[in-house]
This record gives C-alpha cells, sequence and structure tokens, in this order.
C-alpha cells in the first residue's frame, strides 16, 4: 500500500514538476502573446505605433523591457524608453497580485508636441464610446478610490533609480522641458533633482519624501535649489498667470475601514499669485495650511469638519460634502468660527488682495458663521446664511484708504473699463451736487425701491436677496442677478471701480460690513452720495445731471413719471435709448415696471390712489437727452 501510494506520488510530482519547467521555459514566450494582444488592442483604439527591441523575464520575478517606443498616426514620436528593469514581489505574483520591489529604468523621454491646433497628443483626450450596459450604474466613489489606492502603492516600489528621464512640451514656438537626472528610491524614500527649461528661463528644482506601500502613505515636499522660489511652468503662457512659492509640501495616508478615510496635510510657504481676473497686484500668502480628512461613502465625498484650514494667522474648520443621487449632486458648504480676536482676519489678509484694507488694524472679538446647502434636484430649497457678527469690536488704524470719507467731501473718479473719465467732488464745491433734501422725494423712493426698498433698514446686506439671485443664477447656469444692495453698489463705485476681478467681491464684502458695523458714514449721508454718482447716461452723473439731460429740470422738480423713468435707467445707464420706440414712446415692457413702482410709492404713501390709477408708461423726453435720441435715428 505505501509503494502505491510513494509511486502515486512520484507520478503527480514529476508531473508537477513537468508543468513547472514547461511554465518556466515558455514564459517569455506567453509573456510576449500577452505584450501583443495588448498593443494590438492600444493600436486599434488610439491610432498608434507601439514597439520595442525586447521583451522577456529574467528568471521569475525581473521583467526587462529594451528601446520602447509610442508613435500617434502621422505624428511626432511620444515617448521612447532605452530600458526598463523591474523586480516583482514573487510571492505577491503567485497570489495573482502585482507588487513592485524594484525599479530600474533609463533614458525616458516623453515630448508632447503641438503645432497650430495639431497635437501628438490629443488622443488621450478622445472620447471612447461607452460600454452599452442594460441600466447606469451608480458610480461608487470609495470603491474606485480605494482601487486606484491599492493599484498605486503596488506599482510604487520600495527602491529604484530611474536615470534620464526628460519631459518636454513644445507648442509652436515655445518649449518647456523637465529634466531628471537621477530619480532614488532606497527604502521607500526618494530624492530628485529637477531641472526645469522653459524657453530662456532655466530653474533647478529638488523633491524629496516617502512611498510607503506598508502604511499607504505618500510624503513629499518640493523647493528650489539654494531655497530660491519655484516659478510654476506653462500657466504664464498659457493662462497670463504667475505663480511661485518657495516650499510646497503635502501627505496622504489611507485609514483602514468604513467610511474609506484618507488624513494628511498640505502646506505651502512664501506663495505669490497674480492674475489680473483675480487681483491688480500680487497676492502674496506667507503661510498656508490645510490638514485634512477626507471621508469617501458610495455616493457622497466629505470633507470632514475636523479638517484645519490655516492662512497667516487664522486657522479655521470647513466641511463640505458632495453627494450624488440619481443624477443630481447636492452640495454642502459650511464654516463655523467661534469667537476670536478680529485683527486675526485683517491682519491674515493675504497682501495685494484687498488693496484698499492693506495695513488696517483692529480690536475686539468676531464670530463667523457660513452655511450653503444646494440641492441641484431642488434648487427652490437652496439654504444661504453668511453672518460675520463682532464684539466690542473697533477699527484702530486705516490700512490704504480711509473708509470714512464719503462722510465728508471727497473726490470722485468715474472708470470705464478701467480707465478714469470723470474727476469730481461730492460736496458743495461741485455746482452740480444736490443736497438729498433737494432732490425729489418721489425719485428717492422710485429708486429706492427698484434698487434696495430696505437699505435704511439693513446693515449692508439682504440674505434673502442674495439667496434668491443665486438660486436664479443657477437654473439658468450664468450670472444674471447679483443680490446687490445700495451699499454694497456705493462701496464698489467709491472704494473698487477701477479694479474688477474675483478678489473685489470679498474685498467689497468686508469694506460693506466694516462701513455698516462701524456706522463709518451715515445711511442718509450714503444715499445723497449714491444719488450724487450714479451714472444715468453716457457722462451723465448725478441726479442734477440726469434731471437736467432728459428734461431739463431741477431734481426737486420732477413727476412721477419722470421718477420712475429714471429709477429704471440706473441698471444699464448706456441703454436708455432701448427703451423707446422710433416715435420717441416707452416700449410695452416697460408698463410692467411702472405698475410696479407706481404700486410700492402708492404704499409709502407718496402717492394717493387717484394719481396711482392715472399713471402710465409715458414721459416726455425735453432736454439734451432728446437730441441725441433724435441724431442716432
Amino acid at each position: 500500500m505505501n509503494r502505491k501510494i510513494s509511486s502515486i506520488i512520484a507520478v503527480v510530482g514529476g508531473v508537477l514538476i513537468a508543468v513547472l519547467v514547461g511554465l518556466y521555459m515558455g514564459r517569455n514566450a506567453l509573456l510576449e502573446q500577452l505584450a501583443r494582444k495588448r498593443i494590438q488592442q492600444l493600436e486599434t483604439t488610439y491610432d498608434l505605433k507601439v514597439g520595442y527591441g525586447d521583451l522577456y523575464l529574467n528568471g521569475l520575478d525581473k521583467v526587462v523591457l529594451r528601446n520602447l517606443f509610442v508613435v500617434p498616426d502621422q505624428r511626432d514620436t511620444l515617448l521612447t524608453m532605452q530600458s526598463l528593469d523591474v523586480r516583482l514581489n514573487l510571492w505577491q505574483l503567485i497570489r495573482g497580485h502585482v507588487e513592485v520591489e524594484n525599479v530600474r529604468l533609463n533614458g525616458l523621454n516623453v515630448t508632447l508636441v503641438k503645432q497650430d491646433s495639431v497635437a501628438n497628443y490629443d488622443f488621450l483626450f478622445r472620447k471612447q464610446s461607452p460600454a452599452s450596459t442594460d441600466e447606469p450604474q451608480e458610480a461608487n466613489y470609495a470603491q474606485r478610490v480605494d482601487r486606484i489606492l491599492d493599484l498605486l502603492y503596488r506599482l510604487l516600489p520600495t527602491n529604484g533609480d530611474l536615470h534620464r528621464v526628460c519631459i518636454t512640451q513644445r507648442e509652436d514656438t515655445n518649449t518647456v522641458q523637465l529634466t531628471i537626472p537621477s530619480f532614488v528610491i532606497t527604502d521607500n524614500r526618494f530624492r530628485s533633482e529637477i531641472n526645469v527649461l522653459e524657453d530662456t528661463l532655466t530653474q533647478y528644482w529638488t523633491t524629496s519624501g516617502e512611498l510607503n506601500r506598508g502604511t499607504h502613505t505618500l510624503k513629499t515636499e518640493l523647493y528650489a535649489r539654494d531655497r530660491q522660489k519655484v516659478s510654476v511652468p506653462y500657466i504664464h503662457r498659457r493662462l497670463g498667470a504667475m505663480v511661485r512659492f518657495d516650499t510646497l509640501a503635502y501627505s496622504l495616508t489611507q485609514l483602514p475601514g468604513e467610511p474609506l478615510g484618507m488624513v494628511g496635510q498640505a502646506r505651502i510657504s512664501g506663495l505669490d499669485v497674480f492674475h489680473k481676473a483675480l487681483s491688480p497686484e500680487a497676492i502674496r500668502l506667507d503661510r498656508g495650511q490645510l490638514t485634512y480628512r477626507v471621508n469617501l461613502f458610495p455616493q457622497a465625498v466629505e470633507l470632514d469638519s475636523a479638517t484645519v484650514f490655516r492662512f497667516n494667522r487664522l486657522a479655521f474648520h470647513p466641511y463640505l460634502r458632495v453627494a450624488k443621487s440619481d443624477s443630481k449632486y447636492h452640495f454642502t458648504a459650511s464654516i463655523h468660527k467661534p469667537w476670536f480676536p478680529a485683527d486675526e482676519l485683517f491682519s491674515s489678509l493675504p497682501t495685494g488682495l484687498f488693496t484698499n484694507l492693506d495695513g488696517i488694524r483692529t480690536s475686539g472679538s468676531l464670530a463667523f458663521t457660513f452655511l450653503l446647502d444646494v440641492d441641484f434636484a431642488r434648487l427652490d430649497s437652496l439654504r444661504l446664511v453668511s453672518e460675520l457678527r463682532e464684539k466690542d469690536f473697533r477699527i484702530v488704524k486705516y490700512g490704504a484708504t480711509n473708509l470714512s470719507k464719503m462722510s465728508e467731501e471727497f473726490m470722485y473718479t468715474a472708470y470705464e473699463n478701467g480707465q478714469a473719465v470723470r474727476t469730481f467732488p461730492i460736496g458743495p464745491s461741485w455746482e452740480h451736487f444736490t443736497p438729498l433734501d433737494s432732490i425729489s422725494p418721489l425719485l428717492q423712493m422710485s429708486i429706492m425701491q427698484s434698487e434696495d426698498g430696505a437699505f435704511f433698514y439693513h446693515r449692508g446686506f439682504l440674505p434673502d436677496a442674495m439667496r434668491e439671485a443665486l438660486i436664479h443664477d443657477l437654473k439658468v447656469r450664468r450670472f444674471a442677478r447679483g443680490g446687490s444692495t445700495i451699499t454694497m453698489q456705493l462701496v464698489k463705485n467709491v472704494f473698487l471701480n477701477r479694479n474688477k476681478n474675483f478678489a473685489r467681491k470679498l474685498e467689497e464684502a468686508l469694506i460693506v460690513w466694516l462701513i455698516e458695523t462701524e456706522r463709518l458714514t451715515s445711511k442718509e449721508r450714503m444715499y445723497e452720495v449714491y444719488l450724487n454718482i450714479a451714472e444715468w447716461g453716457p457722462n451723465i452723473y448725478g441726479a442734477n445731471e440726469a434731471a437736467s439731460y432728459y428734461f431739463n429740470k431741477r431734481p426737486s422738480q420732477l413727476t412721477v413719471q419722470e421718477s420712475i423713468f429714471l429709477a429704471s435707467i440706473i441698471p444699464k445707464p448706456k441703454h436708455f435709448k432701448r427703451s423707446f420706440t422710433e416715435d420717441m414712446k416707452l416700449k410695452e415692457h416697460m408698463e410692467g415696471y411702472y405698475r410696479l413702482i407706481t404700486e410700492r410709492l402708492l404704499k409709502k404713501g407718496l402717492i394717493d390712489e387717484a394719481q396711482a390709477d392715472s399713471i402710465r408708461a409715458e414721459v416726455n423726453v425735453t432736454g439734451e437727452a432728446k437730441k441725441d435720441m433724435l441724431t442716432d435715428q
């Protein structure tokens, strides 16, 4: 019996050995077959020519590749590589997993070429026909990210040497080239020098960090040699922007369990950013740091409120969640910053971003609450809360601009497309200045009811109006409404008229809050200034010039119809002629506007019911405006 068992074992063992020997002897043929199949798929799908000199297994765990090239059809060569040796984890390979232990690469060249509108990399952005499925599958974010991270960490080698790596981007006559003479990985840690050539500018960068498969951790740091600033290439030519920094550092660690979690830190120091759409001056951030925790669910991604964002002296905990259901997104963002020293905010404002507030100093305490909740399946349910509260707050020292200057006579400059067109004083020394009590109450109330009916009661902001404007903008998918108050319009024109950029809205909000909270200018004086600087047509500024230009009257002499007409011009002062037909009659769409303002004047007691019933969308233009309108016909 024992002899039979021994014989069976011997036969089985012999068969296994024969199979293993056969597999070992045929391993290169199998590798070649797999490679050819995959290359054929790539060539057919993307119109490429992919080839190599040698491909074989050295032993059981080392893949050797020589003289690889990738050439898109009728395009410049995209990639060449002299040699690549990859050693795999044999035990993981037996289990069916690919895990890289060591990489040695030499002579990799990637060349991205674009001439006019033809590029040798445009196939990368070509849309592929989606695989047909009976029912659309919802994306599982946690599962996707988990797979990507798992693949990433398996492919990251514990040790390696990469020599003579060059990535070149050429567009017409411009060139950006990144050259890595040597990238060395030793026991999960790496370090490399990077030489950057952009046209005639040369930079020398250093990067170092850690790639740890065991702890699922990635850490990296980038800075310029000799501690000069890193200047990000390409974006100046492409976007007209400038981005420079001293040091950039990033770390990420994957956490086990559910939900899938990722923690880490992003840190930047000495950041300088310039783009005319952001600010007319370079924006400087001395220190910025994000210590984050991200949670991933099957249908949602969440930036946990344990996240801490710091810039300069200010720190707060943002919360962000994006969820998807039935192809509709639900977006939630919030910040709750309890009481903190006010000067932490104002001394942390990035230099160049808030030019009027540069150097401002404050005392007291602030607290901030923000919430934006947008369900794109139910836009009318949108929630918006933004509140900056103060306690014992005081401006100790103004910054670059005296924010109380509107309280007294000051010089106002009107701008068009960033260019000054007129400068005049807002006070008695200007011949066209009109005190508030010399302006018809009908005109005052018509404008107020058209632009900001609660002006004398709010503190610079109308959250409900901003919410409604945001809902409308999201529905029409463009910026169609602004939700601006008279204070916001006044600040924009008096302090920020020259600068039309994204930063202006942030600075506008802060200046409005400071003026209203500290009562730097009374409401009456603000409205008086507003009515004296408002534009009412080409180079027509203030109620005095408007009343004269349209009706040969003074602002105190205007009728109800005339007042409503002047109020209708303010949103688009240069296009007032569009309100008239060729025979100088107001167009039909003005009927609704006249009816609305008339009803509000009636409720405010400025007119009686008999007057209200008699008002029609009619106006008799008698001033210089009539000549201008007839000349254009």
